[in-house]
């Protein structure tokens, strides 16, 4: 069964820190690096029969400006619609609903984001924002 939580106690970060550490879109992070970074943003875990099978996470400020990051489902998951059900939930949580606008920075991911109402700025490229105004 797949779920989705918010509940920060429930996260693996020594899972999310390895994943992190070996994509090609993050910066290295110390494990207490991404243990800040949890902490100072609403979290989100995909989880599989109660196993940690991905994560997102939002910077905000809870209305107006919302970043997402770091959204990853491992790689023996993906395929099966897992991001989209850790996106939708992302977009329908509670405490993120008067955010104004969304925005994120993707490579390879736009046509996953673009279901939730993001869209390419002009510039630069890889921006993506969803003004609800």
């Amino acid at each position: 069964m797949i779920s989705v939580s918010t509940d920060k106690t429930k996260l693996d970060v020594p899972f999310i820190h390895n994943f992190l550490a070996a994509i090609y879109w993050t910066a290295p992070r110390t494990i207490e690096e991404v243990q800040t970074a949890i902490d100072a943003s609403v979290c989100f875990g995909i989880y599989l029969d109660d196993k940690q099978i991905g994560f997102a996470r939002v910077i905000t400020d809870f209305v107006v400006f919302g970043y997402v990051m770091d959204v990853f489902i491992t790689e023996e998951h993906r395929g099966k619609g897992y991001s989209s059900v850790l996106v939708e939930n992302m977009m329908n949580e509670p405490v993120l609903k008067n955010i104004k606008i969304w925005r994120l920075a993707t490579t390879d991911a736009h046509f996953l984001y673009e279901k939730f109402g993001f869209k390419k700025l002009e510039h630069p490229e890889k921006m993506m924002e969803k003004k609800l105004l």
